[in-house]
């Protein structure tokens, strides 16, 4: 890990914040050290060295965004290499393809997967897990499951960073992109942040 300065020195972060839990992850960055922008326009994506994708609600997220014209753009971006972390909807909206969209909808994509929507059913049946993730320490991280995804298959390009224990896959990475199922801010769960933040940083 770096250490927060060199986050500061790796340039601004943005959140989109067209729907979902913008203020959370916006809290955790800045209290890691980060300069966050909420990005909603075009130009306001070109700012930022790294963007975070809320959980919310994937449908919504992918409307809004060709509706700000921001959909091309961050493909574009996610092409150029930018650093991206997705969480629940973000990882949807990370994935090349979705299992049961509905009707028209579309990702921005940019990892190697096939993701099931509301994999967990509804809100109600949301529920915390404890999972091991090796590439992030010892230490097992606690998940928060809100009618998350989960990555029905894994391409040969991504990789599965953990699993629960029936094997179902809920967090990935391929290159400077990384998605999960569940919602790290709000436990205050910084590692996936860091590590997202390491990728800005030692970006060229």
């Amino acid at each position: 890990m770096v250490d927060e300065s060199s986050y500061r020195q790796g340039g601004r972060v943005g959140v989109l914040a067209l729907q979902g839990d913008v203020r959370e992850h916006t809290a955790l960055l800045e209290r890691l050290g980060a300069e966050v922008v909420r990005v909603r326009r075009p130009e306001e994506l070109a700012r930022v060295g790294g963007l975070v994708i809320p959980g919310g609600e994937s449908t919504v997220i992918d409307k809004l965004s060709r509706q700000f014209g921001l959909a091309q753009p961050i493909r574009d971006a996610i092409g150029d290499g930018m650093p991206v972390l997705g969480t629940c909807a973000g990882l949807i909206m990370l994935a090349d393809s979705i299992e049961d969209a509905i009707e028209g909808q579309q990702t921005f994509g940019g990892i190697d997967v096939v993701v099931r929507r509301n994999a967990f059913g509804r809100q109600v049946e949301s529920f915390e897990a404890s999972l091991e993730v090796p590439l992030l320490g010892e230490r097992p991280v606690r998940a928060t499951f809100i009618r998350g995804p989960v990555v029905e298959r894994l391409g040969p390009d991504a990789t599965a960073l953990a699993a629960l224990e029936d094997g179902r896959v809920v967090a990935v990475e391929q290159g400077n992109l990384i998605g999960i199922s569940f919602h790290p801010e709000l436990d205050g769960e910084p590692r996936f942040h860091e590590r997202f933040l390491d990728r800005v940083a030692s970006r060229p």
